[in-house]
């Protein structure tokens, strides 16, 4: 589907493709009950004006969690700790930066240095142990968000993504691209 949009005194192109399914039972293929329970709190949670942040605890709030996690990139502790305050009046909250285990680059990598490496796999498992209900990342690197997520125990929620160029606003990174 095509669709003209005027944005100002430009005219932008969007083209789309919804996607159909044969039939509604191709739904269920997809979603299995925790993650339709997971959109119903969602839609549940949404308020109009809220922010990333204000959203988050809502939908915690909804879903009926007890104990949120924070992962962090170890450049954001007053960050974390700002979001760890705001949550705490109704949630029990663990943060765990990424340097945490104190594991060097020669241990994981088994390559020359002694610098300390992140740990996604670390911090995931901390939270896990804490029995967190739902994990919230913030600024960790490319690839080691994947890790963390992948190895999180409970659904995870991004609330910063890391971009050292444009003090971590992606949207204007994108904005920016030379295509």
């Amino acid at each position: 589907m095509n669709i003209m949009e005027k944005n100002t005194s430009v005219n932008i192109k969007i083209n789309f493709q919804i996607l159909k399914f044969p039939n509604m039972n191709d739904l269920d293929k997809l979603y299995d009950k925790k993650s339709i329970e997971i959109m119903q709190s969602a839609e549940d949670a949404y308020v109009r004006g809220s922010n990333r942040v204000q959203e988050i605890k809502n939908f915690a709030r909804k879903a009926g969690v007890k104990r949120i996690g924070i992962a962090h990139c170890v450049t954001f502790p007053k960050e974390a700790d700002k979001v760890k305050q705001f949550l705490s009046d109704e949630f029990e909250v663990y943060s765990v930066d990424c340097k945490c285990g104190g594991v060097t680059k020669h241990e994981m990598l088994g390559c020359e240095g002694n610098g300390i490496m992140c740990n996604p796999a670390g911090q995931a498992e901390y939270l896990k142990e804490n029995n967190t209900e739902l994990n919230i990342s913030m600024g960790l690197c490319v690839g080691h968000d994947m890790v963390f997520n992948q190895k999180s125990a409970s659904p995870v929620s991004t609330l910063v993504v890391k971009d050292r160029v444009s003090k971590h606003n992606t949207v204007e990174s994108i904005n920016n691209l030379k295509t």
